[in-house]
């Protein structure tokens, strides 16, 4: 019975992290939105909830396997120099994320472990950029330094920071789902309406304005929906 119960739970498990996968691909197909040669999508928000949820071993399996379809599946014009990146950026966010809230799972943590997810995001962004992109674009290293402050730094401190507060805004109220669904324990899903959760909601919802606003405005992105 004990053996029974375990696969059951294993295989609920498998099945929801695949039901995130197929999430995060789906919503990184209809809804992108493109700065000169970058595109800036959500999926890193579903991988890294994912994570949060199902620890970031979970986090990590996804942000190989998302960006691996959307090139298997021609959907990525960047070829392995897009895959790379994507699973970089990816990785570096989501699991760095969910790492630190696996060990310290509370709102400081989460904090922390978002702030941290950025921070890290935006380095292994930087760093691999500078050692991918001259061979990619057929460009000196030089020219690639000269982007970085008007588009790869603000780019991606920007996409770190609308991830981490669409993270924040859907994690409780999607715990609380999963909870009642049955796919959580409720001791790792409860939502309660009160001051700080409106807080919370609120400062996410002010840190995902300003996000877009700099996308749009700043950087000159624009929304492009479907496939």
């Amino acid at each position: 019975m004990v053996r029974s119960d375990f696969s059951a739970e294993k295989l609920r498990r498998i099945v929801l992290i695949a039901l995130f996968g197929a999430i995060s691909y789906v919503l990184m197909l209809v809804v992108h939105l493109p700065v000169s040669f970058l595109t800036m999508d959500v999926k890193d928000v579903i991988i890294t909830l994912c994570g949060l949820y199902f620890g970031p071993l979970s986090a990590l399996l996804l942000s190989v396997i998302v960006p691996l379809m959307e090139l298997i599946t021609g959907m990525s014009s960047t070829g392995l120099y897009g895959l790379v990146m994507n699973i970089l950026g990816t990785a570096a966010f989501s699991v760095v994320t969910s790492l630190i809230y696996k060990y310290r799972k509370s709102f400081v943590g989460a904090i922390v472990g978002l702030v941290s997810g950025v921070c890290a995001m935006v380095a292994v962004m930087m760093a691999f950029n500078l050692l991918i992109t001259p061979y990619y674009m057929g460009v000196t290293v030089a020219e690639v330094q000269a982007l970085i402050p008007t588009l790869l730094f603000p780019f991606n401190l920007v996409k770190g920071t609308l991830n981490a507060g669409l993270v924040l805004f859907l994690y409780k109220p999607l715990s609380g789902v999963l909870q009642r669904a049955g796919a959580l324990p409720p001791s790792e899903a409860r939502f309660r309406f009160n001051l700080r959760t409106v807080l919370v909601m609120l400062a996410s919802l002010i840190l995902i304005g300003i996000s877009l606003f700099v996308v749009i405005r700043v950087l000159g992105g624009s929304f492009v929906w479907g496939f």
